[in-house]
């Protein structure tokens, strides 16, 4: 690895120096993913200086394997439409549209009227970027259900040249609907004159152009299959959808749940810069803010509570936290859950409600006894002081674990994406509640004898 990063600097230097020549001799033997990091790492002139004078194959491989925050779309839009639009006709069609779909309207337009072939992208170019339609290839080797063995290695033959790399054989009647998968295995293996009909498999599984691009991802990783066909609502092959793709989508969709999870808003680039973050995270900081200062308003309210027994204000923050973070727990799992697609429906909701709301009445009673034991020992109150914090801990996990799974669920069902809000919440609940019931009972079991 050292090696690479070795040679990837070394890749820079000549750039930055404006040696293409020697840049070319020694890109040619480097993967377009590591000399994607070559171009990311360059400053803007150079890397547009390099990407003029480099061939077109090399500089296309190149973009489609960048980030997105990387912003590939960027370095197309800088160069003439011409040099542009020579790169989007090198590109799969898939990956120009990834490309363009980032473009301003009028530079995207200006490239497409360059692009010789641009039937196929500006088809692509109107499903929504985040769904099947918008990840798929239009690229796909076909052969009739009809056909023998013999035509269709033949057919096969004739397509593979522009299909670039492909999994699977799609098995079409003559309307081209989708009726069945050819495995190379069975097509290997069969007799010459056999008719593929009779040696396809189901077609399973498939996907509409509409279907959300994360339930493709989870019905490729389900069945285990290289790509997924797509098609149309009356069953006519569009394109597919190829497991390289998914893992994008896949590594996009978990980078945003961990930064909503965390707080931080999902459009939040990773390699942002500072005021960017800033101008990201200062609403919801905000957010927590006001949410804060409805925990301060219970203490507030029992303050001569807590001058009394001063042990309280010691209590406080571990009930509170505890609280927290047994909802916390809680919520990771049911918003994990949501995403992987594992709740279930209607009232059987329920089951994941009952289930965490077990979990806390006995964790509850477990870290609740000991720290009320230890509360009364040194509180100086006796048993009672130990009473207040044993239920304040138990009903606070209690709480939390219930929070966790119900406001995720709840928050689903409405429409509200359960990874963005729920955290702001459950932290919210468990503050409020566990410092008004810490503060109440102590204020019924104590404040007669204080």
């Amino acid at each position: 690895m050292n090696e690479g990063l070795e040679y990837q600097e070394e890749l820079r230097q000549l750039a930055m120096q404006g040696d293409v020549a020697r840049f070319l001799a020694k890109a040619r033997g480097l993967h377009p993913s590591d000399l994607s990091d070559v171009l990311a790492s360059l400053d803007g002139e150079t890397q547009l200086r390099l990407v003029q004078t480099l061939p077109v194959s090399i500089v296309s491989d190149a973009l489609a394997e960048m980030d997105d925050e990387e912003h590939p779309e960027a370095v197309l839009a800088a160069l003439p439409s011409e040099k542009a639009a020579d790169i989007v006709d090198e590109l799969a069609d898939d990956d120009a549209v990834d490309l363009i779909a980032e473009l301003p309207a009028d530079k995207a337009a200006r490239i497409l009227a360059s692009v010789a072939d641009r039937a196929d992208i500006e088809r692509l170019l109107g499903y929504d970027e985040d769904t099947a339609g918008g990840k798929m290839t239009t690229a796909v080797v076909t052969v009739l259900d009809t056909a023998t063995v013999e035509a269709a290695i033949e057919a096969i033959r004739e397509q593979a040249a522009d299909a670039e790399e492909f999994y699977q054989i799609y098995c079409v009647d003559d309307t081209f609907k989708l009726v069945g998968i050819l495995p190379f295995q069975n097509l290997i293996v069969s007799d010459p004159v056999t008719v593929v009909r009779s040696i396809m498999e189901p077609p399973l599984p498939t996907v509409t152009a509409d279907l959300d691009q994360e339930q493709v991802a989870q019905l490729i990783a389900r069945y285990n299959v290289p790509a997924v066909p797509v098609v149309s609502h009356f069953g006519k092959l569009l394109g597919r959808v190829t497991f390289d793709d998914v893992m994008d989508v896949m590594e996009k969709e978990t980078t945003e749940d961990i930064l909503k999870f965390g707080g931080a808003p999902p459009e939040e680039e990773l390699a942002g810069t500072w005021h960017q973050a800033v101008r990201n995270r200062l609403p919801w900081l905000t957010l927590n803010l006001l949410t804060a200062f409805l925990a301060a308003a219970v203490v507030y309210f029992f303050q001569d509570m807590i001058i009394r027994v001063s042990l309280l204000a010691v209590m406080m923050p571990i009930i509170a936290g505890m609280g927290g973070n047994a909802g916390t727990q809680a919520l990771a799992i049911t918003v994990r859950r949501i995403a992987v697609g594992m709740i279930p429906a209607g009232r059987a909701r329920w089951t994941v409600i009952g289930k965490e709301l077990l979990v806390g009445l006995l964790n509850g009673i477990a870290v609740g006894i000991p720290v009320g034991l230890v509360a009364a020992v040194l509180g100086g109150q006796g048993w009672q002081l130990g009473l207040v914090v044993t239920l304040a801990m138990w009903g606070n996990l209690v709480l939390g674990t219930a929070a966790g799974a119900a406001i995720p669920l709840l928050l689903q069902r409405i429409g509200v994406d359960p990874a963005v809000a729920s955290s702001v919440f459950v932290t919210t609940l468990t503050d409020v509640f566990g410092f008004s019931l810490l503060l109440g009972l102590a204020a019924v079991l104590l404040l007669p004898g204080v």
